[in-house]
């Protein structure tokens, strides 16, 4: 038996009052308070000029959101979730979505800038009250890349038509932090202009991430990875004033070449990729690769003296179908 027609829309709440469907919840937001997200919100963001009531309360409305992203919600529309059954007798202060909505839409860039430093301080809080970076007394590692986000509404805002063509994407870098033993947790974000280049604003962005990984217990080893987008003297150099060591990989140009041709046949070592990677030539998976250390290599030699980097580099080749 098969049902004659298709409902044009279909949804579900969870709307008895006396039973809460988050009720993991509770300890999440409680170590929420614990970190001092509220007061952290109530001293940094100040949304002044709005004429509609946006900014106030923000403590109670940055809370609501954090607590709709943790139970699962991924629009505006998503934070009814927190209003379903008994919610309201478990949290206070919840928001209604069209409220949020009007809050995040008054945010300007400044204002955005006003929650990286509260993301920024209840991170190091949380680090402090959790094992959230276990081994960070000793080695740490900050990854830094850009991205691209699909929207589709034509009123979203940040996006803009980009590398993709004929498709508006958010544009953002992502700084995240990990050691050995640890997931990574996201460091900072800096939403960009769809067509700006990744290494654009770099270096700034790089060393907000080096000083919120302090803050958060980094204080062993810390170690910058970024792959060739982010190849440039102004990021090495924010690396070298944080104290940091790096990880960088550099496209290919003449001194890059030059320094390979003279690699000693013997100094190439065997290695194996744990997982296999497509050959940048014949697109075919591949497992095994050499590399080889390069001591007297100096990137940025052409730069003044102070913006030179001279150290050891590693150069694959030789990849193999896997």
């Amino acid at each position: 038996m098969q049902v004659s027609h298709t409902p044009a829309a279909v949804s579900a709440a969870f709307d008895d009052p006396n039973l809460v469907a988050l009720a993991g919840l509770v300890p999440v937001m409680r170590l929420a308070e614990r970190c001092g997200l509220s007061g952290l919100v109530t001293q940094k963001v100040k949304l002044t000029g709005t004429t509609n009531g946006a900014g106030a309360a923000a403590d109670a409305k940055v809370s609501s959101i954090v607590a709709g992203m943790a139970a699962g919600a991924d629009s505006i529309d998503d934070l009814r979730i927190l209003r379903h059954g008994a919610m309201r007798s478990v949290f206070t202060g919840i928001r209604a979505p069209s409220t949020l909505g009007t809050f995040l839409r008054s945010f300007t860039h400044g204002h955005a800038l006003q929650l990286h430093a509260v993301h920024r301080r209840f991170l190091g809080q949380l680090a402090a009250h959790t094992p959230l970076l276990p081994g960070s007394g000793e080695k740490a590692f900050i990854d830094v890349d850009s991205t691209h986000k699909r929207v589709y509404g034509r009123a979203k805002q940040g996006a803009e038509y980009g590398r993709f063509k004929g498709i508006r994407t958010l544009h953002p870098l992502l700084a995240t932090i990990c050691t050995p033993t640890s997931r990574p947790v996201i460091a900072t974000v800096r939403m960009r202009r769809g067509k700006a280049a990744d290494s654009r604003g770099a270096p700034k962005f790089v060393s907000e991430a080096l000083a919120t990984a302090v803050e958060a217990g980094c204080t062993g080893t810390r170690i910058l990875r970024a792959d060739s987008q982010f190849y440039n003297a102004g990021v090495i150099a924010a690396c070298r004033r944080a104290g940091a060591r790096f990880s960088i990989t550099t496209g290919m140009n003449p001194s890059i070449k030059r320094a390979i041709a003279a690699i000693p046949d013997q100094a190439w070592q065997q290695i194996t990729y744990p997982t296999a990677v497509p050959d940048p030539e014949t697109g075919e998976l591949v497992s095994d690769a050499e590399v080889a250390e390069i001591p007297a290599y100096t990137a940025f030699a052409s730069r003044t003296k102070a913006e030179r980097v001279a150290g050891a580099g590693a150069c694959a080749s030789g990849l193999q179908q896997g």
